[in-house]
C-alpha cells in the first residue's frame, strides 16, 4: 500500500515532484477515484477543488480516505508548524474525534500513548480490536430465536395453521416451531464484519493477529449483510452493556459516521471529517463538561431569524454555542482558521463575513446587549485574546484562543460563568 501523508488545503498531483505536508504526488489511479468522488460529495463543503487538470487542492477534511489501487491519503489538520508537525497533528485529530464522538478511552500508561504514532485508521483498528477483545473475555451475548421448519420428527410445537395446509403428498412431515440458542443476532454479525474488514487492512501485525484469533472465535455467527438495518437493530439495554464500550468503534470501521456520498462499492476503510465540525463538537464537549453546573448550554441554537416575510420568517440564525447564566447571555461561534495576533494591517485573518454573521445572532439573540466571541484554534501566532471589537456601545466581540493541547480556553470576560475546578 503506497501511504502518503499530507495536511488540510495540500495539493496533490501526478506529475513527478518532491513530496511535503503541503504538496504531494499520487498515482493516476488515485487521482482519477479522487476527482469522481468529489463530484458525488453532497455534504455541503467541497472535498477538493480541480485546478488545471493537474492539480487537486483538498479542503479543510481530515483523516484518511484509502483508494482502490491502494493508495492511503492521511490528511491531517493545519495547525502545529514545528518539525514534529505529524506527530502533534495525528495525537490532537485522536483526541478531538474521541471527544467528538464520544468514544470510550482506554486507560493506559503515558508510554504506551506516546509510542503509538500509527495513522489515524491503525488507531481505530487498534483501539477495535482491544475493544472487542475485552468484550470476548466477558463472554458475547446470545439469545432465543424462533425457527420455523418442516422436519420428519416432532420438535417444541406443531405450527397448526402451516400443518392443515400440508398437502396429501406431504402428511408424514410435521410443520414445526421452536427456539434455539443462537449467537446470531445483530450487534455480533456487524463485530464480525469489522473485524473482516480490520483482517484485510490492517498493517499493524499485532492488530492482524489478534483480529485473526477473534475471527476464529465466530465461526458460528455470519457477517452482516445490511449495515444500516443491523445498526438500527443494536440494542442498548442494561444486558448489553458489555457492548457498550465496542459499539461506537465498530461504527468507524464500518463508515458510519462518514458522509454518506463516500459510502459507495468501495468499502476500504477510510475516516473523513470536515475539521471546522470537529473543533466545533469539541468546543461544546469541553464547555459542557467545565461550565458552571447551573449554565445553560444550547450548541446550536436554532430558534431565530433574520428576517420575515408575509408573516413567515425567512433565514434563520444558527450560532455555534448560546450561554444563558444567571440572567445573562452569551454568544459563541468556532471557527477552524488561523489568526496573526500581531498583523493588524492584515485584520489579524479575520473575515468579514464572520463579523456580519455575528452581528445578527447579537440583534436577534442578545437584542444588541452583550458580549460575543469568535473561537479560533491556539496557535503560536495567536496565544491571547485579541482586544475587543465593538458594534456598539451595547454590543461587543472578541476573538478567543482555544488551547487544545491543555484544554484550556482563554477568555478575557470576567462575568462568563466560571470553570469548574
Amino acid at each position: 500500500m503506497l501511504a502518503i501523508t499530507v495536511r488540510e488545503f495540500a495539493r496533490l498531483t501526478t506529475s513527478s515532484i518532491v513530496s511535503t505536508l503541503d504538496r504531494a504526488q499520487i498515482p493516476s489511479s488515485a487521482f482519477d477515484y479522487l476527482c469522481k468522488l468529489a463530484s458525488s460529495f453532497n455534504t455541503g463543503t467541497a472535498l477538493l477543488q480541480v485546478e488545471d487538470r493537474a492539480w487537486l487542492k483538498l479542503d479543510n477534511y481530515v483523516g484518511v480516505i484509502e483508494t482502490p489501487c491502494g493508495t492511503r491519503i492521511e490528511i491531517l489538520p493545519k495547525s502545529f508548524m514545528d518539525e514534529d508537525c505529524i506527530y502533534k497533528a495525528r495525537k490532537l485529530l485522536r483526541k478531538m474525534i474521541e471527544a467528538s464522538f464520544d468514544l470510550p478511552t482506554r486507560q493506559v500508561g503515558e508510554t504506551s500513548l506516546e509510542i503509538f504514532n500509527a495513522p489515524l485508521t491503525e488507531w481505530v483498528m487498534e483501539r477495535f480490536v482491544d475493544s472487542f477483545n475485552s468484550l470476548i473475555k466477558r463472554g458475547l451475548r446470545a439469545h432465543y430465536q424462533r425457527i420455523d421448519e418442516e422436519q420428519f420428527y416432532l420438535k417444541g410445537q406443531i405450527n397448526f395453521s402451516a400443518q392443515m395446509r400440508q398437502s396429501p403428498s406431504q402428511q408424514h412431515k410435521f410443520q414445526i416451531r421452536h427456539d434455539i440458542f443462537t449467537f446470531d443476532r445483530a450487534e455480533n454479525r456487524l463485530l464480525k464484519l469489522a473485524l473482516l474488514r480490520v483482517s484485510k487492512t490492517t498493517r499493524q501485525s499485532t492488530t492482524w493477529r489478534l483480529s485473526q484469533d477473534l475471527l476464529s472465535l465466530l465461526n458460528e455467527v455470519p457477517t452482516s449483510s445490511a449495515i444500516n438495518r443491523d445498526l438500527s437493530a443494536w440494542r442498548n439495554d442494561r444486558l448489553m452493556n458489555d457492548y457498550k464500550d465496542v459499539k461506537p468503534w465498530c461504527e468507524l470501521v464500518l463508515g458510519e459516521h462518514m458522509p454518506t456520498s463516500i459510502l459507495g462499492e468501495w468499502r476500504g476503510i477510510s475516516l473523513l471529517y470536515p475539521m471546522e465540525k470537529l473543533f466545533e463538537r469539541y468546543v461544546v464537549k469541553w464547555l459542557r463538561k467545565n461550565l458552571q453546573s447551573d449554565a445553560i448550554l444550547y450548541a446550536p441554537i436554532k430558534n431565530k431569524y433574520l428576517c420575515s416575510q408575509l408573516e413567515s420568517p425567512i433565514f434563520r440564525l444558527e450560532p455555534d454555542i448560546f450561554i444563558e447564566f444567571e440572567g445573562e447571555k452569551w454568544l459563541l461561534d468556532t471557527k477552524w482558521k488561523r489568526l496573526n495576533s500581531d498583523d493588524r494591517a492584515s485584520k489579524y485573518g479575520l473575515s468579514q463575513s464572520d463579523f456580519y454573521q455575528l452581528f445578527a445572532y447579537g440583534h436577534k439573540y442578545l437584542n444588541g446587549q452583550g458580549h460575543m466571541f469568535l473561537v479560533y484554534p491556539l496557535t503560536s501566532s495567536f496565544k491571547r485574546p485579541l482586544p475587543p471589537f465593538s458594534f456598539s456601545d451595547t454590543l461587543k466581540l472578541s476573538a478567543i484562543p482555544f488551547d487544545i493541547e491543555n484544554d484550556l480556553l482563554l477568555i478575557d470576560e470576567e462575568s462568563f460563568p466560571s470553570v469548574a475546578e
